[in-house]
């Protein structure tokens, strides 16, 4: 995959397109930790925008291939961490630098609303999500907010200088 042929766009995180890869995304998770989830569980959905908060949307031609999100963590006013969410590439898009094109994104995003660090959590089964942060310079931390005691959250953090 061309990162020259990658469009980045902020949208509204219930855009259809959003959307979508964030189904793509809840199935994937389901696959990963059947046990976390009752067969008749809702699937996620995506709450609206608010302070200091962005959505994007890469874009291979007409196909929307992946999403991320930066939010405040604490008080939108005042805060300088960030919090990454919704970060997924289909996997369709994969292995081509798409997820690092991403999260470089997003933290030049971060950096624009004001935050000087961010912080991250994945799943423990997902060791190519854990990898790509690590290269990216995320130092792992302990788990925080609403990932403490969560046994199968790894949680990350990066000072952005």
């Amino acid at each position: 995959m061309s990162q020259a042929s990658i469009r980045f766009e902020a949208c509204d995180p219930r855009d259809e397109a959003a959307m979508g890869l964030l189904h793509e995304a809840a199935l994937e998770a389901r696959g990963l930790y059947p046990e976390l989830f009752a067969p008749d569980a809702p699937m996620a959905t995506n709450a609206p925008l608010g302070p200091r908060s962005v959505y994007l949307l890469a874009w291979q031609g007409e196909a929307c291939v992946a999403c991320g999100a930066i939010q405040p963590l604490g008080d939108p006013a005042t805060t300088t961490i960030g919090e990454v969410r919704r970060m997924y590439v289909l996997k369709t898009a994969r292995r081509g630098g798409l997820a690092q094109a991403l999260l470089q994104q997003l933290e030049q995003q971060a950096r624009e609303l004001g935050f000087r660090t961010l912080r991250l959590e994945t799943g423990y089964r997902q060791q190519p999500a854990m990898a790509l942060y690590e290269a990216a310079g995320y130092s792992r931390i302990d788990p925080f907010g609403p990932y403490i005691g969560d046994p199968t959250s790894v949680c990350f953090e990066k000072p952005l200088g």
